[in-house]
């Protein structure tokens, strides 16, 4: 099986999952994953994504708020994107986590990530911080219905849920037609990620150019310049 490296900072590790297959010792730094696991530290993006160093990872079978959504609580709007985030923050900051990868989606790794025996996805939608994707999984259905029941976390406002509030965005931004603004004008160049996890961008005058969107949240940027775009792996777009 191919290996592929991340930092995890201990000098051994067992999990009952599989035995890791490798580890490579230096200054009392440990490395080790395979093609199915990842293991080591990692950083948290919003409430179902995170980094382990150059690997993102989202995690399996549920749907956290997004970043910049609101809920509404009786007394009034609250922003429960970030509480989220920061609600993953608490359960996973300094902490090893081991994850077992189901699918590649958009050059992330889509996984479920325990820290010893405690599945980080369900404890997740289990405290009412994020829902089952059921969508794609049935996993944690009845997490879900826990929190719902107990009124935790999202539970005790009103709130759209995620799949649902993208949907309704996309469909208000195809129905405005507004051409998306870069950060700057120098700086226009559309640095899209494909669902193959392929980097292309698109500079302006290109025939997709205006109809590409970038979503920062996915891993897509804008950039200044076809150089440094190219310098930070991406390839032009052929049209």
């Amino acid at each position: 099986m191919k290996r592929i490296l991340v930092p995890v900072f201990v000098l051994g590790l067992v999990f009952g999952l599989s035995a890791l297959a490798g580890a490579l010792m230096s200054n009392n730094d440990a490395y080790a994953a395979t093609q199915d696991l990842l293991v080591g530290k990692v950083t948290v993006t919003d409430g179902d994504t995170v980094r382990m160093g150059e690997h993102r990872i989202r995690l399996f079978g549920i749907d956290a708020v997004e970043a910049r959504q609101t809920c509404q609580l009786p007394s009034g709007e609250w922003a429960c994107g970030r509480a989220s985030r920061r609600a993953l923050e608490r359960l996973v900051e300094g902490r090893t986590l081991t994850c077992e990868v189901h699918d590649m989606d958009r050059g992330r790794h889509v996984a479920v990530c325990y820290e010893g025996t405690v599945d980080i996805n369900a404890r997740m939608v289990r405290r009412g911080w994020a829902v089952a994707y059921t969508q794609f999984s049935e996993d944690y259905v009845e997490e879900e219905a826990a929190a719902q029941r107990d009124g935790l976390a999202l539970w005790r406002s009103e709130f759209e849920r995620p799949h649902d509030y993208r949907a309704r965005l996309r469909a208000e931004q195809a129905n405005a037609q507004v051409p998306q603004e870069p950060p700057s004008a120098d700086c226009a160049i559309k640095g899209n990620i494909s669902r193959d996890g392929t980097k292309i961008f698109h500079e302006p005058g290109q025939r997709f150019y205006e109809q590409t969107r970038i979503n920062e949240d996915d891993g897509e940027r804008w950039f200044c310049s076809p150089a440094q775009a190219r310098s930070e792996g991406w390839r032009r777009a052929v049209r």
